[in-house]
């Protein structure tokens, strides 16, 4: 092989290997219901900084939490480039909050679709162990990518707020969930897990065999404070919100995202950004 073929064909390997290794930005976002008792930060007043926060960090595939039906198609109508999968944690269909994941239409092609409970009997809506407050669910969308063909599940959670079994076998059932429903495929996790880097239910995931968490794999995360604000200024570091990967992803970066509007936040909890590369 003389000198210029050479040339040519690592400039093409090249090409090939760009175009093969393509970033995706994934974010976790718990948007906070639309609750009319949130005096100064009703929804109507967040809604369309959300949908820019969104649009603004160009986030690929984007697990919410807590979103109603009305808000979810709040985003949608603001964000048109979008679409998005998820049912209503009450009923199955569009009733209560959803742990929904919106993905770009240009990107990402759509193959497959569910839902489950965190419960005892994860088929059906209910309540599960010792939660005393709301039926919890976690959607999946099984994605294609248009330009590079590689497929990849995604998962999207919200964890129990009070019940401690509730969340520790709620990391058990997801283990056994992935594992049945994408077998050896590459998977992200997002979600709200109410819990920090020492909870029981957050090292169950992260040091299982199966997932690590995205942050994990970066040299400068950015983290300067915890995840969850209470729509006031946060103290202390304990995130709560996370995404975690199979061994098929790396990530490079990981950031909590604490964009204001005019001294006030777009919900209660922070946005978690990571951009992870599908090898």
């Amino acid at each position: 092989m003389n000198l210029k073929t050479y040339t040519i064909a690592i400039f093409i390997l090249a090409i090939s290997c760009s175009i093969n290794a393509q970033k995706i930005t994934v974010g976790t976002f718990n948007i906070r219901f639309d609750n009319p008792r949130d005096t100064g930060n009703l929804w109507k007043d967040r809604a369309p900084v959300v949908s820019n926060l969104i649009r603004f960090h160009g986030f690929d595939i984007l697990g919410v939490q807590e979103g109603l039906m009305n808000q979810l198609e709040d985003i949608s109508a603001a964000l048109p480039e979008y679409a998005r999968y998820g049912k209503g944690r009450d009923d199955g269909k569009d009733a209560g909050e959803h742990s929904a994941i919106f993905f770009k239409k240009d990107r990402f092609k759509l193959l497959k679709s569910g839902d489950f409970w965190l419960s005892e009997i994860p088929d059906k809506p209910g309540k599960g162990w010792d939660a005393t407050c709301c039926n919890r669910i976690c959607s999946w969308v099984y994605l294609e990518d248009r330009k590079t063909r590689k497929k990849f599940y995604t998962f999207n959670v919200h964890y129990d707020h009070q019940g401690v079994i509730a969340r520790r076998e709620s990391s058990v059932l997801i283990l056994k969930k992935i594992t049945e429903i994408a077998g050896n495929s590459p998977v992200l996790l997002t979600g709200d897990f109410n819990g920090g880097r020492r909870s029981e239910w957050y090292l169950h995931l992260a040091t299982s065999n199966l997932l690590t968490d995205a942050y994990a794999n970066v040299k400068f995360p950015y983290a300067n404070n915890s995840s969850a604000n209470g729509f006031r200024t946060p103290r202390g570091t304990e995130v709560i919100d996370h995404i975690f990967m199979t061994k098929q992803f790396t990530s490079s970066r990981w950031g909590i995202l604490t964009d204001t509007y005019f001294g006030k936040f777009p919900s209660d909890h922070f946005p978690v950004l990571a951009e992870v590369e599908l090898k």
